[in-house]
């Protein structure tokens, strides 16, 4: 089973009223973590969620959006608190964030909250604004330390500076996670973030293998993206054209992609990542711009099911 861990939480997407007037929101399922878990469930891989979830009517939805697709829910930890509430806005298709999270179920997390983990758990997955928010993150951090040495752990920090409060914490933990990293999936804004300074690019993917990781994927949006392998191997697949509607839950559905197609693969396992052939990287990359791209080609984070394509 793969194990997404991090945040869930309801998009407010703008949609036209009836009335004509003013645009109003409609609440979605999503969060950058569940979306990914949501699309590997579609894509019919073993998955689980590991979140914390209100009980409040926005946390009943979440819950059933998560079975609906097939996602495990027997570590999700349910609390008597507010959902996280993210208003979305939208220009020209590109999708910014205000967030609503403050005393949430999800926010509030602490280590001792998280069960023990199902054996069936191969691997984990981490990301998303629940790396940036304490005391979860702190949390999140914890369980890392605690089962990352025995499983495959990917990490998609999905860096958003202004969400960041304490900016010298939040480094601190971050680099503690990308050791304990199999796979860490950045854009090129996430990677100059990580590693700020005049040094190339390629430089600083050498920079962040050095740290940990066996594999770095580098996003760089409609130009495609690129694996780095420890043997100094690289394989860039190029973006699937489509015509977007919007770009919510894109790099999820990618990650989830990466995950699912590596699991068939069998070589979603730490010394088999260590080892990885060009043609199982670029098999992986090429299945997630795939599903990626039917996931920008229509509203909201809706990732497809496996039987679309």
């Amino acid at each position: 089973m793969i194990l997404c861990c991090g945040e869930a939480l309801i998009d407010m997407i703008p949609t036209p009223t009836v009335t004509g007037g003013r645009e109003g929101f409609v609440p979605h399922s999503g969060g950058a973590v569940f979306n990914t878990a949501i699309a590997l469930g579609r894509l019919g891989v073993r998955t689980g969620m590991l979140t914390g979830l209100s009980r409040d009517m926005f946390g009943q939805q979440l819950l059933e959006s998560l079975t609906e697709s097939h996602v495990d829910t027997s570590h999700v930890i349910m609390a008597d608190r507010p959902s996280t509430l993210a208003f979305v806005h939208l220009k020209n298709g590109h999708a910014t964030y205000s967030f609503f999270d403050e005393n949430s179920a999800g926010r509030m997390l602490a280590p001792s909250d998280f069960p023990a983990l199902l054996d069936e758990v191969s691997t984990l997955f981490f990301g998303g604004i629940s790396l940036m928010c304490e005391p979860a993150a702190d949390a999140y951090a914890a369980l890392l330390r605690r089962e990352g040495s025995e499983r495959t752990v990917m990490l998609d920090p999905n860096i958003r500076p202004d969400f960041i409060s304490g900016v010298p914490a939040y480094r601190a933990r971050l680099n503690q996670m990308i050791a304990w990293t199999d796979i860490i999936k950045v854009s090129d804004e996430d990677l100059a973030w990580i590693l700020p300074g005049p040094t190339t690019l390629r430089e600083k993917v050498e920079m962040l293998l050095e740290k940990g990781p066996s594999l770095v994927i580098l996003t760089r949006g409609g130009e495609g993206a690129t694996g780095y392998l420890l043997d100094g191997s690289e394989v860039t697949v190029p973006a699937a054209k489509v015509e977007i509607v919007d770009t919510v839950g894109a790099g999820d559905t990618f990650n989830a992609g990466v995950l699912a197609k590596l699991s068939e693969l069998g070589t979603l396992e730490k010394n088999s990542l260590r080892s990885l052939s060009t043609g199982a990287l670029q098999s992986a990359l090429q299945y997630g711009a795939k599903v990626a791209a039917i996931a920008v080609s229509r509203a909201g984070a809706n990732p497809p099911w496996i039987g679309e394509f």
